[in-house]
């Protein structure tokens, strides 16, 4: 969780000693993604995710998405579920030099919101961008996700189960 695929994939090649390469091994996932993605009934947003950015835009909030996922897949959540208007920028860590848990994808963040790291937050529900915020010196609010298992919350700020925990007036406290 919250690692690239390119890491994923090499992981699961060293470790299964598997032939695959890892354009094969990212095909496949692709493949199944795109397939749920699309067909699966049931694919939405974690409850409360869009409720939450619309209040953070609604409140003057610069929104920045830093993922690990690929920019194909984030425009294709972007489109699904309307969320462009609402962030002034996208990242990609797959497109950078290092990914999660390395905090190049959140330092770039805050730079192109223009901010100072000290002015920023993200929102993680994994270990590796958990850490990643970490070593960016950027307050990391913890989502324990149900979809998220065995991750590490030990060096977040602040941890919640529930998006709307972190909505502005109950997240002042910390700023």
């Amino acid at each position: 969780t919250g690692a690239s695929t390119k890491r994923v994939c090499d992981t699961l090649i060293d470790t299964f000693n598997l032939e695959q390469t890892f354009e094969e091994i990212a095909e496949i996932k692709r493949n199944y993604f795109k397939e749920y993605f699309y067909h699966d009934e049931d694919f939405n947003l974690i409850p409360g995710v869009k409720e939450l950015i619309q209040h953070y835009y609604d409140n003057g909030i610069k929104l920045i998405l830093a993922s690990s996922a690929t920019m194909t897949t984030i425009n294709m959540v972007f489109e699904k579920f309307e969320l462009e208007k609402y962030f002034m920028g996208k990242i990609s860590g797959a497109d950078l030099k290092e990914s999660k848990p390395h905090p190049e994808v959140f330092l770039l963040a805050a730079k192109m919101a223009g901010e100072p790291v000290e002015n920023c937050m993200v929102i993680e529900d994994s270990t590796n961008g958990i850490l990643a915020a970490h070593r960016a010196n950027i307050f990391c609010a913890a989502y324990r996700s149900p979809h998220s298992k065995n991750q590490d919350y030990t060096l977040a700020d602040t941890v919640v189960s529930d998006y709307s925990d972190l909505e502005i007036d109950k997240i002042a406290q910390y700023f």
